[in-house]
């Protein structure tokens, strides 16, 4: 099993945050357009335990894949999971946390995950996975701080 981890501090409320992060439309907004994140349902303004997304993405080589996440816990304002169901890992776990801090709010992103494919997935893990994910998030944090502004602190 293998962990991604970032923080990453705004200069908003934690309402204003909360909003946009439960809405899962906005999830498109700060995705790397070259993996083809496509939203497959239909999703509502707010996330709620036990709802199915279903996307398509392709996160690597272009190739196009099936995802679908289910939100498992909620505890608005302050964090929200996701699990995949049906995707390319063996195992996601996404934990998305947010805390009200002095001039703004800080977010903590983490992903347990296993890589399928037994040793080839290991192998494949510190030359394609790791390193796909590690730019996926820190894209997620420049499209973050284009949206909201960079912390000043």
């Amino acid at each position: 099993m293998y962990t991604i981890e970032r923080i990453q501090r705004i200069p908003i409320s934690l309402e204003e945050a909360w909003s946009f992060f439960q809405n899962p439309g906005n999830l498109s907004k700060i995705t790397p357009s070259e993996m083809g994140f496509d939203i497959l349902s239909e999703v509502p303004e707010k996330m709620y335990p036990g709802l199915f997304i279903n996307y398509k993405v392709s996160p690597l080589f272009g190739i196009k894949m099936n995802w679908t996440t289910e939100i498992t816990y909620v505890d608005a304002p302050n964090y929200f999971v996701d699990e995949q169901r049906v995707g390319p890992y063996a195992i996601w776990h996404h934990e998305h946390h947010f805390k009200e801090i002095e001039g703004g709010v800080e977010m903590l992103d983490r992903v347990n995950y296993k890589v399928p494919l037994g040793l080839l997935g290991k192998l494949a893990h510190p030359l394609i996975v790791k390193p796909k994910l590690e730019e996926i998030f820190d894209f997620r944090i420049q499209r973050v701080e284009e949206i909201f502004g960079k912390w000043e602190k």
